[in-house]
């Protein structure tokens, strides 16, 4: 045996050992949930189900949950982490939504992924699994016409287990927080433009994923340290497997096999638009500088707080403004692959 086969068996050694650790913290954290409303018993067995954790979302909530209903999805399993503006009342009076609440702490939790781990164990095994942030409005070749239900076929039929989806943030033009957002409005309407070329791609091993950075926040933000600008590449969708977990976030997953959703020849993915610039970021900029649940160190963040909490204007001369999925594949940044 080669020394580098050798390096690869050790590796995923390590890897599988990881994954149990993860698997085992997921169960561990299962006693921090307490059920507002379960609904889980009218899961159908080809059932597709989204999985997020929120906080304060009530505002996002009425498009999100139209959009992701509209795609064909079955049933909403979320995480509601001690919200105050109502989100946990919208939330249980939804037919389609079983909702757990939870005060503990969400960056302690892998930023809520031991918690949706846990319910994707219990409820997502052999399911089309969708995990998804409330800010995230997942599109792919042909949405409008063929929903999810005609994707997850087709993948199957390709013995295909998940499915990229690169994150692209949406911003207005003008102040960030010029335009007002109404609950249940296409955000689109506000967030029209984006930034269409300045992406980082690199392989990352030993996970086989693409690691992507890029868009306006790496424009904006952290243009003299792009290493710390946010990640943009995710799997969202995955044929789940109570063995599976997520590393971080839905960048990375193990087994690691279910990160090669890339090829030199162009396979289907699609987009996760990313709608975090609406009007309400300078004030949940200014909470979250102060509840330090959304990065490790994240005092290493205080400038990119601090930079939108003066409401900034994040168009520029180089801006693209947003015309469709059609727009995005010519651009590269998604394909229709064999999906004709």
């Amino acid at each position: 045996m080669t020394q580098l086969a050798q390096h690869d068996l050790w590796t995923g050694y390590k890897l599988r050992w990881k994954r149990r650790r993860l698997l085992f913290r997921a169960f561990r954290k299962r006693r921090q949930l307490e059920p507002v409303i379960d609904r889980t018993g009218s899961i159908p067995s080809d059932g597709i189900l989204v999985f997020t954790t929120v906080r304060n979302e009530a505002l996002r909530l009425p498009f999100f949950l139209d959009h992701y209903r509209r795609l064909g999805v079955t049933q909403f399993l979320i995480v509601d982490n001690g919200s105050t503006d109502g989100t946990k009342e919208l939330l249980a009076d939804q037919p389609d939504v079983s909702l757990w609440h939870t005060s503990y702490s969400y960056r302690l939790s892998r930023f809520g992924l031991d918690w949706l781990t846990w319910l994707m164990i219990r409820h997502g095994h052999d399911h089309w699994c969708l995990t998804v942030d409330a800010d995230e409005i997942l599109i792919y070749p042909h949405w409008e016409t063929r929903p999810l239900p005609a994707l997850t076929e087709w993948l199957d039929e390709c013995d295909t287990r998940s499915f990229a989806a690169m994150m692209i943030d949406m911003y207005p033009k003008g102040p960030v927080n010029a335009q007002r957002y109404e609950a249940g409005q296409d955000p689109f309407d506000v967030l029209e433009w984006f930034d269409r070329g300045n992406y980082r791609i690199q392989m990352q091993d030993p996970l086989k994923n693409l690691w992507i950075q890029g868009g306006v926040r790496a424009r904006m933000f952290f243009g003299d340290r792009p290493e710390r600008s946010p990640t943009m590449n995710k799997t969202p969708l995955v044929r789940w497997d109570r063995r599976y977990a997520y590393l971080n976030s839905t960048h990375a997953l193990l087994p690691r096999r279910l990160n090669e959703v890339y090829a030199e020849q162009e396979k289907l993915s699609g987009l996760l638009l990313h709608t975090k610039f609406l009007d309400t970021i300078v004030e949940k900029s200014k909470e979250e500088k102060h509840r330090k649940e959304h990065f490790n160190n994240s005092s290493l963040y205080d400038s990119y707080y601090d930079a939108l909490m003066t409401a900034p204007e994040l168009w520029c001369e180089r801006s693209t403004r947003y015309l469709g999925w059609r727009q995005m594949e010519s651009l590269g940044l998604m394909s229709r692959g064999n999906w004709i």
